[in-house]
């Protein structure tokens, strides 16, 4: 591993496969299928290619919300794509999306495809009628929180999760940089949780099922293991909202659906029926 001092930029960047630390294995400098493997379906309307990170949690959080609203046109399957096995290169994948990211959604009954987190959420807003105002006013607002997390979150998970958690070697500089921009971001959330109990407004709606998974895990310091470190005792409005919103049932079912990592009572690896949070969990499974 080279060394971030005496790291010279050439000219010309070469791919160095050595050099990608925990995700060398699927980080690479194209794109495209890799291998030819067809995606599983299942029997229901609305087909998701997932994994329980903040933008996987992101759609099923909504998917199980509709749930509770009695929405049966939201019935859906979801699949684990496991990222650390490059599933998101397959040829089937890829054909959904382009840009082998998670989640994809397929909606069986229209033909559409859904990729990139905030883009699903916005379809099934709109297909479905629920989580997203209608008047301009409200539903711009909405609107502004919903992109505002979509370009804010790479600086988060991107930027300081990658520096603080992951990256093979630690850099002060990129850490002090993130860690600065994510405590901006924290702050900005504060000052619009002071005046709003929601983003936006007074309604829960899908610019805070986007926006939860990476800041109300951050704030409850589940996200990375900082909370200690950002002091996130200093923003008592995202906590609060982070503690509203967690304790939804929908948030705790939606965290757990294609979850693969932690313990096994919180990981339901595929979710076909409403059922399977009973009966399905890795833990209950292991046992027999």
């Amino acid at each position: 591993m080279t060394k971030d001092s005496d790291y010279v930029v050439p000219e010309v960047w070469t791919w160095d496969k050595t050099e990608a630390g925990e995700w060398s294995s699927v980080n690479r400098p194209t794109a495209g299928a890799t291998h030819d493997a067809a995606l599983p379906v299942g029997a229901h309307p609305l087909q998701l290619y997932s994994l329980a990170t903040p933008n996987g949690q992101k759609v099923t959080i909504m998917l199980e919300e509709l749930h509770d609203l009695g929405v049966a046109g939201a019935a859906y399957d979801a699949w684990p794509i496991r990222i650390g096995d490059g599933d998101q290169f397959s040829s089937g994948f890829v054909a959904l999306n382009p840009n082998s990211k998670i989640p994809v959604l397929h909606d069986r009954e229209t033909g559409s495809r859904g990729f990139e987190s905030g883009a699903i959420l916005l379809y099934l807003a709109e297909k479905f009628g629920h989580f997203l105002p209608t008047e301009p006013k409200r539903r711009t607002e909405v609107m502004n929180w919903l992109f505002w997390l979509q370009g804010s979150a790479p600086y988060l998970g991107g930027g300081f999760g990658h520096f603080y958690k992951y990256a093979p070697v630690k850099i002060r500089y990129a850490i002090d940089r993130f860690t600065m921009e994510a405590k901006r971001q924290l702050s900005v959330l504060e000052q619009e949780l002071a005046e709003n109990r929601y983003l936006g407004g007074d309604a829960y709606t899908i610019a805070d099922m986007a926006t939860w998974p990476w800041y109300g895990n951050l704030a409850r310091g589940v996200q990375y293991d900082a909370g200690d470190f950002l002091s996130v005792h200093e923003y008592p409005n995202v906590r609060r909202w982070a503690d509203e919103i967690w304790a939804r049932p929908a948030t705790q079912r939606g965290r757990k659906v294609n979850r693969l990592f932690g313990p096994a009572q919180a990981q339901l690896h595929e979710r076909h029926d409403p059922r399977d949070f009973d009966l399905r969990p890795q833990d209950k499974l292991a046992a027999g």
